[in-house]
């Protein structure tokens, strides 16, 4: 699909619906890549012309199963495969489901999701033949470029009782390629293991994408701009970031300065780039970057970078400091770097999340670059009249507004939170004429009837729920990711109410006829 076929025309507004896969419905711990088709066919009902979601890459308990500390920047979370499918596919049989507990419609257990899926992702592979074998290899062949060293880094922490990849034995730690292809003869089947499970993602995900392009839905994901220290990324490509040489351990790490969300700021912990080898296009640090964005293309539409302005200017902040506040901001790669990956990004729009501390600089950048920006209506109304969220300040329609984002609390959450201003609460009344009875109404109409090209709606707020279903409190690691919509919820009526708003805004996208190309 090439750029001009996806990116909606600027003489278009649309709408899109923000819904993780993992909170979709499902019976194995959490939302999958099967209840994706459904819930497209939800979007078409809805006059909706994208479905935004967070990172898909493999999650860690470590960090809360966080979408934002994934093993690996281009590989799909294997909690996301789908059992139906598989039985659908023929890599498994029926019976195999039988007497699999099912897990909770409100909360994801990601725990259980990975308990039941492994021994049969085990029982699949074991029974690897024929055209699925011949399929599998040529995926493997197709996707080396990241896949290998993912395969071997997943291998290798279950080796090493998963232990962070900078605690292996040195050799291994190391890269020593004596020693690494030793290691990868002796454990060649939980390689193949590990690409195998890889390959059932991928499969699943081109199946979805290739429903929703055949209904016109768009597909729209999220990259974070870092990847985590104990991840395939790192160990593969040591060079590429601030890791202290003997010890492997990150010099400095991301995070930003003290914000709304926190007072200390928030120290993420992941390691940074060394930017300087950004000005060569063919360094290893600028070969990686391509790579993923050649990953990502193959998977979306659309991708929203988080924290871009860490292109402009990032916030470096000592390993050892235990908050974000001693940080000091340092310049980023700018403007070139996007020119040397241009080859890679001209399939796929990007939207900048230009949230936080914003300068000129940043503004200008992204104005440059011709990405869409972000407007978060939570944020319009702790000021005056001059505050650049509000709906009569979008001057330029080339943005997408929020009335929140899987960071901020729901509607009804932020309205009823005592420390939010009730000076903010009355200013929004009076902006929607409302009398506040259903917030969350207010909120999604104020965002559809605003000029921005696209309005982005979390599930939670379409549905009016509270602080209990709000899905990330930054700076918190506990508690995190896990709400879940109950397929009850996704019917006809919300559907309806949905679709109707859309047409009275100006915003209702209607499917293609069948037979015709998107």
């Amino acid at each position: 699909m090439k750029k001009s076929e996806v990116i909606v025309p600027m003489s278009h507004r649309y709408t899109a619906i923000l819904l993780h896969v993992s909170s979709l419905p499902g019976s194995y711990g959490s939302g999958d890549i099967g209840a994706g088709f459904q819930f497209v066919d939800f979007l078409v009902k809805s006059g909706v012309r994208c479905w935004q979601f967070l990172p898909t890459c493999p999650t860690s308990g470590e960090f809360g199963f966080s979408p934002y500390m994934a093993f690996s920047a281009c590989a799909g979370s294997p909690l996301l495969v789908s059992l139906e499918l598989m039985v659908a596919s023929g890599f498994l049989g029926e019976s195999d489901l039988n007497g699999l507990r099912a897990s909770s419609e409100y909360q994801a257990d990601f725990s259980h999701a990975d308990a039941v899926r492994q021994p049969l992702f085990v029982k699949a592979y074991r029974q690897l033949s024929g055209d699925r074998r011949r399929h599998f290899l040529e995926f493997c062949d197709a996707e080396q470029g990241w896949l290998d060293d993912y395969a071997v880094f997943m291998a290798a922490k279950d080796k090493f009782d998963n232990a962070p990849w900078n605690n292996w034995p040195q050799a291994i730690a190391r890269r020593d390629a004596k020693e690494l292809a030793l290691f990868c003869e002796k454990n060649e089947d939980a390689v193949a293991f590990q690409k195998f499970c890889q390959y059932l993602f991928f499969d699943q995900w081109q199946q979805l994408r290739n429903y929703a392009r055949h209904k016109g839905i768009l597909l729209f994901g999220d990259m974070p701009i870092y990847v985590s220290h104990d991840s395939s990324d790192v160990w593969a490509n040591q060079d590429c970031f601030d890791l202290d040489p003997g010890s492997g351990e990150a010099l400095n790490v991301a995070g930003v300065p003290p914000d709304y969300f926190s007072a200390t700021g928030q120290r993420w912990g992941n390691p940074l780039y060394l930017w300087k080898q950004a000005e060569n296009a063919d360094s290893s640090l600028c070969r990686w970057w391509s790579k993923r964005f050649e990953v990502v293309s193959g998977m979306l539409d659309m991708v929203r970078i988080d924290h871009f302005r860490g292109f402009e200017s990032y916030w470096e902040i000592p390993a050892k400091e235990k908050t974000a506040v001693k940080g000091m901001w340092q310049k980023g790669p700018g403007l070139g770097f996007f020119k040397k990956m241009e080859g890679v990004i001209a399939d796929i729009e990007i939207v900048a999340e230009d949230l936080g501390i914003i300068t000129s600089a940043v503004e200008k950048l992204r104005a440059d670059l011709g990405f869409p920006g972000m407007k978060i209506l939570q944020f319009a109304f702790d000021s005056d009249a001059d505050n650049t969220y509000l709906p009569h300040n979008l001057t330029d329609p080339n943005c997408l507004i929020y009335t929140g984002t899987h960071d901020n609390d729901t509607a009804v959450g932020w309205y009823f939170d005592p420390e939010v201003s009730q000076r903010a609460k009355d200013r929004l009344r009076r902006y929607a004429n409302s009398d506040g009875q259903d917030i969350h109404l207010d909120f999604i109409r104020l965002a559809l009837s605003s000029t921005a090209r696209m309005a982005v709606l979390p599930m939670q707020d379409i549905l009016g729920f509270g602080t209990d279903c709000r899905m990330n409190k930054p700076a918190t690691v506990e508690g995190n990711w896990l709400w879940r919509c109950a397929p009850r919820y996704l019917n006809d009526d919300v559907a309806t109410f949905l679709r109707q708003e859309n047409e009275f805004y100006g915003r209702s996208f209607f499917a293609k006829s069948e037979g015709e190309d998107t």
